[in-house]
């Protein structure tokens, strides 16, 4: 069945889906005799499998149709008065399939031949060393790879996303592309940043979508500025004062007070709805015990992530400022991807690959700045890294400066003498990501 007639065909059973689960039936295409079998769902399940395997979980309800998830969408398009939309990867032998569900309840599905397996990596590989590549932050040598990456992957669901408006776009890929900075993705004119806000799912059901907000919410910010066997992180100290001292109210926790046991009691006494660790964070290949999170004393792994108290009160946001990420490496996506669903916690910013000390500051500041004024995390997010984007925000004399914005924040005197630099690159803003739910 080719994508159009199968799209005919479930048009009807989408809407009727829409409507029973907006009246709280129970429907499963999957399950009705004469109905086609849901593709959204298929996926779904496929994934959940994988990340079950590779996590060592056993994730509880069932996976969602597209009109279940398209009735999430809505709802949570009502609250944010931004409209959403899901776009799934699926990379198979012959090509790439899209499959995008939008607010209305009508999937779409598309084929792009010529995106196989192979082809993705060469150029998700190329985009990837291209902007992580020191040597390279004054050129736009990847935009090449980030163009042809825009045409398999956007360019056509672009039309679809135009009519209904979407603005916030929630991917969930599969192998090759799950560690793929979207926001950099670029249509020739423009990034796909300055367009949408972007959030990373490692599946609609694996994502606790519930909308809370957390303009209100306190901060729990720790991290260490020296390692054992590690390089410093010198800007530490300034990033943790600057977003519980000036911008949230929370407590900040710096070095040897920044232990897996402190973070536990802390968690236990104070039901804080952010958690920032500012440290060195490693997805590797391999097993999930290969992954870890840096503290003071020793490495949380990431199959000792869930052994942490989020989920009472369930965290609404886990912030990583300084991860790194295997380029290519499947069991590194799995990791890196699900990491959300592993911890129980709903959303996680994280970045792909080490972005420098005052880059970090820099995007962290005017996340948390962003994050009060709006009520979607992707949102908040996306605004910070069209700051740096824009040269909004730039780093002069010793300070990290914002336009239109009186006085700075002062560097540490590791970093004060760097001089004046621009950091409009996408290494200092396309490696951070949201993973799980973007509200």
């Amino acid at each position: 069945m080719d994508g159009h007639s199968w799209q005919r065909r479930y048009f009807t059973h989408g809407l009727v889906g829409l409507l029973s689960v907006g009246l709280g039936l129970s429907f499963h295409p999957s399950q009705a005799a004469g109905r086609p079998v849901d593709p959204i769902q298929q996926v779904e399940n496929t994934w959940r499998d994988r990340y079950e395997k590779y996590l060592k979980l056993r994730f509880e309800g069932q996976t969602q149709a597209s009109p279940q998830v398209a009735t999430t969408l809505w709802k949570r398009g009502l609250v944010a008065q931004q409209q959403p939309a899901v776009l799934y990867l699926q990379p198979k032998p012959e090509g790439l399939t899209l499959y995008l569900v939008l607010p209305n309840g009508v999937p779409i599905q598309r084929q792009v031949p010529e995106a196989n397996p192979a082809a993705l990596e060469t150029e998700v590989r190329q985009l990837m060393l291209a902007i992580r590549d020191p040597r390279q932050r004054s050129q736009d040598s990847y935009l090449p790879a980030a163009q042809t990456l825009h045409r398999w992957l956007i360019a056509p669901i672009e039309a679809e996303l135009e009519a209904a408006g979407i603005r916030d776009l929630i991917v969930c890929p599969g192998e090759g592309l799950r560690t793929l900075p979207y926001s950099v993705l670029h249509d020739g004119q423009q990034f796909l940043i300055e367009r949408y806000s972007v959030t990373r799912m490692p599946a609609f059901s694996l994502t606790n979508t519930r909308y809370d907000g957390v303009r209100q919410g306190r901060i729990l910010a720790m991290g260490a500025s020296q390692f054992r066997d590690q390089t410093p992180l010198p800007a530490v100290p300034v990033e943790l004062k600057t977003i519980v001292g000036q911008l949230w109210p929370g407590r900040v926790f710096l070095n040897r007070d920044f232990t897996i046991a402190n973070l536990t009691q802390q968690r236990l006494r104070q039901p804080y709805e952010i958690v920032h660790l500012a440290t060195h964070a490693d997805f590797n290949k391999g097993v999930p015990q290969d992954s870890y999170i840096q503290f003071w004393d020793r490495r949380l792994t990431l199959d000792q992530l869930g052994q942490i108290p989020w989920r009472n009160p369930p965290l609404e946001l886990l912030v990583l400022s300084a991860c790194n990420t295997a380029v290519g490496d499947k069991d590194a996506e799995l990791g890196f991807a699900g990491m959300a669903a592993q911890a129980g916690v709903k959303t996680v910013l994280a970045s792909l690959w080490y972005v420098s000390d005052e880059g970090t500051l820099a995007l962290m500041t005017e996340f948390y700045r962003d994050l009060k004024a709006t009520p979607v995390k992707a949102e908040a997010l996306r605004r910070a890294q069209l700051a740096l984007l824009r040269g909004e925000v730039q780093l002069t004399d010793g300070q990290l400066v914002r336009a239109g914005r009186r006085g700075g924040i002062p560097l540490p005197p590791e970093l004060a003498n760097a001089g004046g630099r621009s950091l409009a690159h996408p290494y200092y803003w396309a490696a951070f990501t949201l993973i799980g739910s973007p509200w």
